[in-house]
């Protein structure tokens, strides 16, 4: 038999036979370069392939989707693409064709075999086809997959979802303090140095409920700006008190000094005292001045 095999870019197989037997009833001689398809398929393959690929490494859900859909609309508009050329190829022939057969076409089959007078003309995937048919039911099979696995968990989300509900309203009724912080564990979140020393701790807590964590009260003014944080951002900054056991006050409840022989971590050279008195204690002993607090961190 003669064989015309259709690939990505071009054409192939016994052209110039095929060609001189169809010009006896009329058809169009194919020519590899009047078809737009192999200008378009390369470089759409290597699209899908390529987004394939992404959506594999992101691993995202919503990404499977888009690619199965457009891989879908790719072949439907493939296949409708290539039934039209076949009509045209099958329908449209020369008048003056030298054998005329009254309402007879000679359009092949999409896919399958039809009798075209004494010729059978098969159509069928060969290997590529079969790959791109192979891609297709996988695809399929993961979005399935992946379809009827947040449809399972979707029947569990009201119970999740108010469970959820209610302990989110309790720690945001219940926990308004600071968070302990995990000391020689904890990263500053200004300059990510360890926070280690339990006599300058920082945190800053936002109203909706961020936690920052920082080393001394001058990375925590640089934070503030760094970051852009307004007052209005800011519900509650805690800092440790100067004793050095770890507990922390309200800043705005606190009495800061301000002195070089403080020695923070980043030498904001800042601490902070429970009492009027502490503070003062510390002042007459070790030097220093007394700061505002609502200055500290502007």
């Amino acid at each position: 038999g003669l064989t015309l095999k259709i690939w990505a870019g071009k054409l192939s197989g016994d052209i110039d036979v095929v060609n001189g037997l169809n010009h006896y009833i009329g058809m169009k001689v194919l020519k590899q370069e009047e078809f737009t398809e192999f200008k378009l398929l390369p470089i759409l393959l290597i699209f899908f392939s390529a987004f394939g690929l992404l959506t594999g490494i992101l691993n995202r859900r919503k990404l499977l989707y888009i690619w199965m859909t457009g891989f879908l609309i790719f072949a439907i508009a493939s296949m409708v693409d290539f039934y039209h050329w076949e009509y045209n190829y099958g329908h449209n022939l020369d008048p003056k064709a030298p054998i005329k057969v009254p309402g007879m076409s000679y359009q092949p089959p999409l896919i399958g075999t039809k009798q075209l007078l004494n010729f059978t003309a098969y159509s069928i995937p060969d290997i590529g086809g079969w790959i791109f048919i192979g891609t297709g039911v996988l695809m399929f099979l993961f979005t399935f997959l992946e379809w009827k696995t947040v449809r399972k968990l979707s029947k569990k989300i009201p119970t999740v979802a108010l469970i959820s509900l209610f302990a989110l309203f309790i720690v945001s009724c219940g926990n308004e303090g600071p968070v302990a912080i995990n000391y020689g564990k904890d990263d500053c979140a200004n300059c990510k140095m360890t926070i280690v020393d339990k006599r300058f701790a920082v945190e800053i807590i936002t109203q909706k409920r961020k936690v920052f964590k920082l080393d001394d009260l001058g990375c925590a003014a640089q934070f503030i700006k760094n970051n852009g944080l307004k007052s209005n951002e800011i519900k509650t900054v805690y800092v440790t008190d100067y004793k050095g056991e770890g507990n922390f006050i309200k800043l705005k409840e606190s009495f800061v000094i301000k002195s070089e022989n403080l020695g923070s971590p980043m030498r904001g050279d800042m601490a902070v005292f429970s009492t009027e008195k502490e503070a003062g204690n510390f002042v007459k002993e070790k030097g220093g001045v007394f700061i505002p607090r609502d200055s500290v961190l502007n």
